[in-house]
């Protein structure tokens, strides 16, 4: 992909913190590049301490670089005109704990120049979305932290932005709102809407990213499409009913063995799959489904980390 294509670049990005004392300075982010296509949905994933809340906060000019370029829709994102276009949730949102919350997404609607005639009519379609119908009167002293998580993806979406960016977003909801969250993005991408998604809930990002980059250290370990990033080379994933055991031939050839009552599912190597099918048959079940096996990314994650720190270590 090239720069104009990109709806998110990052470029060369850097900072560096001081300690006390004549100890070298710190690197918190040293020398992260990336992009994210516009339309799609992109994971920045990382352990904690990596630089992904600090990358995104120079994204948005919150925090200064000591180094590198950003870029939201071509234009510099750290200044006001490249963030017009960009809708932005941080990792812990805070709002006035005496507003209602239909007075906070009217303080931000104007604050985002929704027009003023149209402030009431968005955020009450927003507050609906989220989950928070009926609550638009209720004051924000008495949300608890999943609803004011709710509220702060309304904010984060109030101007109609192109490009969103979001800061763990389904931190403090339980597993129904973290499905609804799961589901906005998907709604938001088929939109057009170019999400960039920092999470710690990896199957959340294995489930609706397109392409993950990964940091470690402040520097990038990985990235690619989620796809390829997973996929076990030479590996086929077999699925099977209707069958109390495995054939001897298949069971030989067959790993990461998992069976539910009658239904088995296995890996196998590419070159033994047409006589695993045929065997399969023979005995009579029935093949479900035959799919290239792909690493868990919690497994991808855990594993690409470990190697990282031992690299680091050496």
């Amino acid at each position: 992909m090239s720069s104009d294509d990109a709806a998110i670049l990052v470029v060369g990005a850097r900072k560096t913190y001081r300690r006390v004392g004549r100890a070298a300075p710190r690197a918190a982010v040293d020398g992260v590049s990336f992009s994210v296509e516009s339309g799609t949905i992109h994971g920045l994933l990382g352990p904690n301490g990596a630089g992904k809340t600090t990358t995104l906060k120079m994204l948005i000019g919150l925090v200064r670089p000591t180094a590198g370029s950003f870029s939201v829709l071509g234009e510099d994102s750290t200044g006001p005109k490249g963030r017009r276009a960009l809708g932005f949730l941080p990792e812990q949102p805070y709002f006035p704990q005496h507003l209602t919350a239909m007075q906070a997404l009217r303080f931000y609607g104007r604050l985002t120049g929704v027009p003023k005639g149209e402030i009431d009519a968005r955020s009450m379609e927003l507050l609906e979305k989220v989950g928070l119908h009926g609550e638009e009167r209720t004051e924000l002293s008495k949300f608890s932290r999943g609803m004011l998580q709710r509220l702060g993806i309304a904010q984060a979406l109030i101007g109609r932005p192109e490009v969103v960016v979001l800061d763990e977003p389904a931190s403090g909801l339980d597993p129904v709102g973290q499905r609804d969250v799961r589901s906005l993005m998907l709604e938001l991408r088929s939109q057009g809407t170019t999400v960039l998604l920092s999470s710690h809930q990896l199957s959340e990002v294995e489930a609706v990213c397109d392409r993950v980059t990964i940091l470690n250290a402040g520097k990038v370990a990985a990235e690619g499409h989620i796809d390829e990033l997973l996929s076990v080379n030479g590996q086929t994933s077999v699925r099977v009913r209707g069958l109390t055991d495995l054939p001897a031939g298949v069971a030989d050839m067959a790993t990461d063995v998992a069976v539910s009552g009658s239904v088995w599912v296995f890996s196998v190597k590419d070159e033994s799959l047409r006589d695993v099918v045929d065997a399969v048959d023979d005995a009579g079940g029935t093949v479900v489904s035959v799919t290239p096996k792909r690493e868990s990314l919690e497994d991808y994650f855990a594993r690409l980390i470990a190697v990282t720190a031992e690299g680091m270590a050496s």
